[in-house]
């Protein structure tokens, strides 16, 4: 990645070119094979194989410097400097959290948070604090490494991967730390939706984390430094990880597919959109006071019942989002990114997209005009107890009110969408997230020190 190319992908203009790659589902290629192990080795170090492997762009990497020596022959390169998925890197502090307009990253944990019984404001602030200070030096170009008190040296020569931690506070935060009078209206509870099937557990929650990187072991090693800095003063409620798309896996940049199959997040929002900055953020001047620059986080975990999906021809799965299959493009004719014509009918008479179709019944033009950024994560935890796969979609949703973003659009959604009978929400959330922190500043420093 060129340094051009570096500075593209932090800004969020440029850089939403990638976000509709939430639900994307493809996972890391494989490396190669015993052969490459067997073969003798030159001197090489990790951060220098880690940009080897980004130039190669295919074979992933086996433990060991072997496999690494392997991938540079194979591409007939001298290893490369850490230039590519490795250094790309997002700036923590900033007027906005960051994690919310940049591209989502290849691997994602989602992680609640409930303060320990006994611990208040002066605790959470201390807390905050040290998550701020710990983000801030792994997200940093030069120093990706914990702070020395929780580094575990899992990402030990690691870059940061385009690092991104986001924190937010659930509605229950502000009545465990004396701060009811601040807490904002717009996280009132959500209603319930009748295809709800939610888990009290693995819902809501005190604060809550969403951590991204595009590297497996940068984004665990966030994790645990975050556990670590959180023990005496928050317990973990529940945790959830997923995985989007690997950087580079694609000739050019291209909307993301999710488990199903489909091309996912064409219509998402862009920073070009005129209204993009009020569907999604809350005014500068906005109320509450500390929430100006911050958002709204609707997190749901969406599971897909895949069997049930796979049993219908494609055609079938065709009409019931709208869209082709192989390309993305409306059933009312052009590519991708032609606009859905709701209007049009087929030869035969019938409507070109189905009454019940995704696209129709999720388009802002039925909805009033709401709209949220969509940023997501595909999930897979194994087979479930009824035998069949437990995957589906972390559905992350962005706005600057969720009465007026996700709420609508979510009841329309639950009265007439045919994708619904393949769907099962499992579990549901919603949380404040404050504007960002500046130099030396901890993430909601206004609300708690106001």
């Amino acid at each position: 990645m060129s340094k051009a190319a570096r500075t593209g992908r932090r800004q969020s203009g440029a850089a939403m070119d990638h976000v509709e790659a939430d639900g994307a589902a493809m996972d890391h290629a494989v490396g190669h094979g015993d052969a490459l192990a067997q073969r003798e080795p030159a001197p090489i170090s990790r951060r220098r194989l880690i940009g080897t492997a980004g130039a190669a762009g295919a074979a992933g990497l086996i433990a060991g410097g072997a496999a690494g020596a392997g991938v540079a022959e194979a591409v007939g390169t001298e290893p490369t400097a850490l230039t590519t998925v490795g250094s790309a890197y997002i700036p923590f502090e900033g007027t906005r959290q960051a994690g919310i307009v940049q591209p989502a990253q290849a691997r994602g944990h989602l992680v609640a948070f409930d303060l320990v019984k006994g611990a208040g404001r002066k605790d959470a602030a201390a807390l905050l604090r040290r998550w701020s200070d710990a983000v801030r030096t792994m997200t940093a170009p030069d120093r990706p490494s914990a702070p020395a008190a929780y580094d575990d040296q899992v990402a030990y020569d690691a870059g940061p991967a385009s690092l991104t931690v986001t924190f937010g506070f659930g509605r229950s935060f502000f009545g465990r730390t004396g701060l009811d009078s601040a807490l904002p209206k717009a996280l009132a509870p959500l209603p319930d939706f009748a295809g709800d099937r939610l888990d009290a557990a693995r819902s809501n929650g005190d604060l809550w984390v969403q951590i991204g990187a595009d590297d497996a072991l940068v984004a665990f090693h966030a994790l645990r430094v975050l556990q670590k800095a959180a023990r005496d003063t928050a317990t973990a409620r529940w945790q959830m990880s997923g995985f989007n798309r690997t950087p580079g896996t694609t000739p050019r940049p291209m909307t993301g597919r999710n488990l199903m199959g489909q091309i996912d997040g064409t219509n998402n929002p862009k920073p070009s959109d005129p209204d993009f900055e009020q569907r999604v953020f809350v005014p500068a001047h906005g109320s509450p006071g500390w929430m100006a620059d911050g958002s709204y986080a609707v997190v749901r975990r969406i599971r897909m019942l895949l069997d049930d999906w796979d049993h219908l021809t494609v055609a079938r799965q065709e009409r019931v989002i709208g869209r082709r299959k192989s390309d993305g493009a409306p059933l009312s004719g052009g590519t991708e990114f032609t606009p859905v014509d709701l209007g049009k009918f087929t030869a035969d008479g019938s409507p070109a997209i189905a009454g019940d179709a995704h696209v129709r019944v999720a388009a802002a033009a039925s909805n009033g005009g709401a709209a949220m950024l969509r940023r997501a994560f595909s999930y897979h935890d194994g087979i479930g107890s009824d035998g069949t796969p437990d995957a589906g979609l972390l559905f992350v949703a962005w706005q600057a009110d969720p009465l007026k973003g996700f709420v609508p659009v979510q009841r329309k959604l639950d009265g007439g969408d045919g994708l619904s009978r393949f769907l099962r929400h499992e579990s549901s959330a919603l949380f404040a997230v404050p504007g960002g922190a500046g130099a030396g500043e901890y993430v909601g420093q206004r609300l708690l020190e106001g």
